[in-house]
């Protein structure tokens, strides 16, 4: 991708308004463009993040054996009204049609995902299952905040599965937490798993999912040596105890939350008598687990996470292009197309084995094409000059590392593929 030809550009200044890192560097940097309060469009750069980040998820939940589907977001009110929702869910976008029909705008799928199991299962020997979908969710929240943590439309994946007896749906909740964790580190994060409260979808013990960050608005009791973390609202522990997994010294800390779990039970499945016969022809009542992440979410709280004072530094598996080129300009034409050729070489040799690459090809002065890369934050900048190809070179420098350092030009694409799975 030429940058001259990317649709989005970064800005010298940071939006006024910013309240966050990611609110300030995902749109100064041209990942996103605030349409109003919550609610953004998702430019090319920051596009690339998300379908990156939603891909390992979708990864993830294929591997737990997951059927992706895909719901539809205007959802009727009598759903809501058979699980005593409707009036009791505060941030329900609620429409009403020229047909004086009442829908809600999906801000979870419950309603929609329990009868149309329902429907489609056939037999108990089709237990258990689940399904998922990666969609768009709507929120009426009173103050969105934080660019793309609190918002009123966001993006989401959310999973729910359907099991014949509570021994089951425990194993699966289980493994679930486990794919979890997995796509988060793949994502680059380090997170902790914190026990909570149901909240209005069930009221059982759920899990969070909460990244660590000085900007989170959930506060934690949590142990910095081993996974054990309480959210404090209902926290048992308190700040200064022994961690009850390990010993050490607990800590107060904040969060931000990308992803939960429930074990829903009955409480769906009772709404809409959503019923099994069983190998010995007894009715049976189907469990439920639900299972949601916030992938928009998600890119907030990687950029939340890996910044500096220059601007955002992706993990390698969710940054918009691996490889930053940035060519400088020379007043010799021979020299001028000496580096032309080497930025072409270097593209179509990285392209042919899948490597992604954004080329700086403006105009403009070297400091300001530095300025812009350490903006986007992709995780690797190699600089073709007239002085680079002097000595046959580039000029290579990892986003997380405050050195550059110089590669030759020969073998650098078997360079950059050893860089990339280190």
């Amino acid at each position: 991708m030429r940058y001259s030809k990317l649709f989005g550009k970064t800005s010298k200044n940071a939006p006024a308004d910013s309240d966050s890192a990611n609110a300030r560097l995902l749109e100064q940097a041209g990942f996103v463009d605030q349409e109003m309060a919550g609610v953004y469009t998702w430019l090319p750069l920051g596009l690339a993040v998300l379908r990156k980040v939603e891909q390992i998820v979708r990864e993830e939940m294929n591997a737990l054996g997951a059927n992706e589907i895909f719901m539809p977001s205007l959802q009727p009110k009598e759903y809501w009204d058979k699980t005593q929702r409707w009036d009791s869910v505060d941030v329900l976008f609620k429409l009403k049609s020229q047909t004086k029909k009442d829908y809600a705008l999906g801000c979870t799928h419950e309603e929609v995902v329990t009868p149309l199991a329902k429907k489609l299962m056939r037999s108990y020997k089709e237990l258990p299952f689940a399904v998922y979908q990666i969609n768009t969710k709507f929120r009426d929240e009173l103050r969105a905040k934080s660019g793309v943590l609190r918002g009123r439309e966001f993006r989401m994946k959310d999973m729910y599965s359907f099991h014949a007896n509570e021994a089951d749906l425990e194993a699966f909740y289980a493994r679930a937490l486990d794919a979890y964790v997995r796509a988060f580190a793949r994502c680059g994060l380090n997170v902790k798993v914190v026990q909570a409260s149901g909240g209005v979808f069930t009221d059982k013990i759920s899990h969070e999912f909460q990244a660590l960050t000085d900007s989170g608005e959930d506060v934690l009791i949590a142990c910095n040596n081993c996974s054990f973390g309480q959210n404090s609202e209902i926290a048992t522990a308190k700040e200064g105890d022994a961690c009850p997994q390990c010993g050490a010294t607990l800590v107060k800390t904040k969060g931000v939350e990308v992803g939960n779990i429930f074990n829903l039970g009955t409480k769906y499945t009772d709404a809409f008598e959503f019923d099994f016969t069983d190998s010995e022809s007894k009715r049976q009542r189907v469990l439920m687990g639900c299972y949601g992440i916030g992938t928009s979410r998600l890119v907030g709280a990687i950029v939340e996470t890996f910044h500096d004072d220059k601007g955002i530094v992706w993990p390698k598996s969710v940054a918009p292009y691996l490889v930053h080129l940035v060519p400088l300009k020379s007043r010799d034409e021979a020299a001028q197309a000496a580096i032309d050729k080497a930025v072409s070489d270097l593209e179509t040799g990285l392209a042919e084995i899948g490597i992604e690459v954004l080329i700086d090809d403006r105009d403009i002065q070297a400091g300001a094409k530095f300025a812009d890369a350490d903006l986007i934050g992709c995780p690797l900048r190699l600089v073709i000059s007239e002085r680079t190809l002097g000595a046959n070179a580039v000029e290579w420098k990892e986003r997380n590392s405050a050195e550059a350092q110089t590669a030759p030009l020969d073998g650098l694409v078997d360079k950059i593929v050893e860089w990339l799975q280190a």
